[in-house]
């Protein structure tokens, strides 16, 4: 299956449209009475013009009050001037105190004024009273009592309260000498004049109604055309913040809401892209495309909670590709990459749309095949190896690149992703320890993994417990048959399993890279007993074994050098023994550290000759002192040819200037033959075991293979 990203960023203009994007998610669309902002903005601007309006009106009213106070004045001004005129026609009957009293008169001024007219009058010491008046009998009594009361104002104006209502009065002197007082009171309501604008106020009172209604339709409409945008905002950050980006906001205007819609689609396309990369970065490998480990994980989850509830099986690969890391540390990363971009090319070609392959780190791939029987799992292993088997070009080179295969199935070899995993990454090794293209789950190889991955977790404890300890083989010359000196060997003493060799633990102990630590403890252990000798008059060599990852430590000289200085061990009592194929996965790093080695002055050896892929010209670039030939060929000397291959290494040895030792010696007729091939030392089991420093200083003084040993040796192989 091609890897697909997944929907779900850093500048500062990222992290303001996120901080505007959590304050969007706050706003509810739906939220009643005063919380919703529309409800407010109409309320706002109601009460707003009910404000202005009602301002208006009193000051409106204020206005007409005042207005028709100064009309009643004018009015009463005028009528005054009418009375007098009167009068003056009317003297005689005035003089002779009758016309006061003349309602026709009065109402005759009333028609003319248009004013409420009285006469009053009042005896000298008495009370007023009304003689003629155009108002009601009630409201002359009311006036005659009030007259005395009245707020007098300039030019004889009062203002009285005649029956709730009230008027605005002038009173005229008219008295026509001494004796009785009589007062023309003129009156005015300025409610009647106020009554000429009630039909105006009616109307201000109606234009002022239907503004008020068109103010509340347009608040309406003008929250709704705010708040409507913001509740489609807020709709749209609750989709953003459930991680739904495909639905755009679609506000069509011009305004600054527009603006605000699309700065928002802008930030909700940035999101998304940004989102997308997240994913992309997390799960997509980025050398070569694939789907990365958490994604190839989540996968085989799902596909295995889907097999299960169909019933259906389902297949885990995990490929491990040959010689890659040979290429990587030669040929360099460039080139390794473009080594694993092409294998990724190579694979998608060869996988289904509904298989996923992914890059699971280094040169390690995982393959699903979510629906696979036995048949269909052989078909896509054959199309993956015949895939890689063709030579890859890199930088004008043509590069063989295989691969290892491990397989394991659902539900057979486990009903978790784990287990699936697990047990495919033990097929994959099996596969590589047989020399497969590819190997199935097998239960009886997972036990004796599951027991070494137990014994290289119990050897971190082991070097705290002080559990290794350091055996010593005798390595012995055959021309004087004295022990010339040791190979140091590691032994762990296991409180529960007994002696553990280090057949069993030191492999995966150089896988782990542990190894190094257990080399300098021999590597200590080695050179204080040989100082130790020799201070007791014992010059005995030591050799001890370096791994490939002790060969590749750039460090190494410095240790050993450090050593030998602490322990006062002379640099040519030392030899290191390496194996061919240790240098052979970095030569260069690997010829690097031997030559500052040799420069200290120790001596250098190649142990199990003849068992590696190298060529004479790495042994003479090698520069080492003596060559150990592999047990296997002393073994099998007496039948087969095997004679001859010693024969010829050890003349090849002698004419290179090489030392040669033979291992593994196990009767006396191989020792005499390799005496008689002029082989230079020799060890074995005939001649002692490993043994620990205590048995091997009484060993060294008792054994005729020791160091006074010499003559009975010598007699021995004279007798074979």
């Amino acid at each position: 299956m091609r890897f697909a990203s997944k929907p779900a960023g850093h500048s500062a203009s990222r992290k303001a449209a996120l901080r505007l994007l959590a304050r969007m998610k706050t706003l509810k669309p739906e939220r009643p009475g005063m919380h919703r902002v529309r409800t407010r903005i109409v309320v706002f601007f109601t009460v707003l013009l009910v404000l202005v309006q009602g301002a208006a009106f009193l000051l409106v009213n204020a206005a007409n009050s005042d207005n028709a106070r100064s009309i009643v004045d004018q009015e009463l001004a005028t009528g005054e001037r009418i009375v007098r005129r009167g009068l003056e026609h009317e003297s005689d009957r005035l003089a002779k105190g009758a016309l006061a009293y003349d309602e026709a008169f009065v109402r005759e001024v009333a028609r003319l004024t248009e004013l409420q007219v009285s006469f009053a009058v009042r005896e000298p010491g008495g009370a007023w009273s009304i003689a003629a008046s155009t108002l009601p009998a009630g409201s002359r009594a009311t006036l005659a009592a009030r007259l005395p009361e009245a707020s007098v104002l300039r030019d004889g104006r009062a203002q009285v309260s005649l029956e709730g209502r009230d008027y605005q009065i002038r009173t005229l002197n008219v008295s026509p000498g001494q004796g009785t007082e009589i007062m023309a009171v003129l009156q005015r309501s300025p409610n009647d004049t106020l009554a000429r604008t009630a039909e105006l106020q009616t109307l201000l009172m109606g234009l002022a109604a239907v503004s008020l209604g068109g103010s509340l339709i347009g608040s309406v409409f003008i929250a709704r055309g705010i708040t409507g945008p913001l509740n489609r905002l807020a709709r749209a950050a609750a989709r953003i913040s459930r991680g739904d980006y495909s639905q755009p906001i679609d506000i069509a205007s011009g305004d600054e809401i527009g603006a605000v819609a699309q700065a928002f689609n802008r930030m909700r396309e940035g999101i998304e892209s940004h989102e997308k990369e997240i994913l992309r970065l997390a799960y997509e490998d980025r050398l070569t495309g694939l789907p990365n480990r958490a994604l190839f994980n989540d996968r085989l989850a799902g596909a295995v909670n889907l097999a299960r509830r169909n019933g259906t099986p389902l297949a885990v690969m995990l490929m491990d590709l040959d010689r890659f890391k040979h290429i990587n540390d030669t040929l360099g990363h460039t080139i390794g990459d473009n080594v694993l971009r092409e294998v990724a090319t190579r694979l998608r070609a060869a996988l289904r749309e509904s298989d996923t392959i992914a890059r699971l780190g280094g040169d390690e791939f995982g393959v699903l095949l979510p629906t696979a029987h036995e048949d269909q799992i052989g078909e896509v292993v054959h199309k993956i190896l015949r895939a890689i088997e063709q030579p890859i070009e890199a930088d004008g080179q043509w590069l063989d690149v295989g691969a290892s295969i491990g397989i394991a199935r659902f539900p057979e070899h486990g009903d978790k992703p784990d287990t699936l995993i697990s047990r495919a990454d033990v097929a994959m090794y099996l596969a590589k320890a047989a020399n497969s293209e590819f190997a199935f789950y097998d239960a009886t190889h997972d036990g004796t993994q599951q027991e070494q991955l137990s014994l290289l977790g119990e050897l971190r404890r082991a070097m705290e417990r002080q559990e290794l300890r350091v055996y010593f083989q005798p390595k012995i010359d055959l021309r004087t048959g004295r022990t010339r000196g040791v190979e140091a060997l590691v032994r762990w003493m296991h409180p529960m399993r007994g002696i553990v060799p280090p057949i069993e633990f030191m492999p995966f102990a150089e896988r782990t890279g542990f190894v190094r630590t257990v080399t300098r403890f021999v590597l200590e252990t080695a050179l204080t007993r040989c100082g130790q000798w020799l201070a007791q008059g014992m010059r005995l060599q030591v050799s001890i074994n370096i791994s490939v990852r002790d060969l590749q430590n750039t460090d190494l000289p410095d240790i050993v050098a450090s050593l030998l200085a602490s322990c006062t061990v002379p640099p040519e009592l030392v030899c290191l023994e390496i194996t061919e194929s240790s240098f052979m996965e970095n030569p260069q790093r690997a010829l690097h550290t031997l030559g500052r080695l040799r420069a200290l002055g120790i001596r250098l050896s190649i142990d199990d000759f003849g068992t590696g892929f190298s060529s004479l010209a790495y042994l003479r670039k090698l520069r080492v002192h003596e060559i150990k030939i592999d047990r296997t060929f002393i073994a099998a000397m007496e039948e087969s040819d095997d004679m001859v291959i010693v024969r010829s290494t050890i003349e090849l040895a002698h004419n290179l200037g090489l030392n040669v030792v033979a291992e593994g010696i196990e009767d006396e007729k191989s020792l005499a033959r390799l005496r008689a091939m002029d082989c230079d030392e020799a060890q074995g089991f005939l001649m002692s075991r490993p043994l620990p420093e205590d048995r091997l200083l009484e060993w060294l003084h008792t054994s005729p293979h020791g160091l006074r040993g010499g003559r009975r040796l010598q007699a021995r192989l004279a007798a074979c």
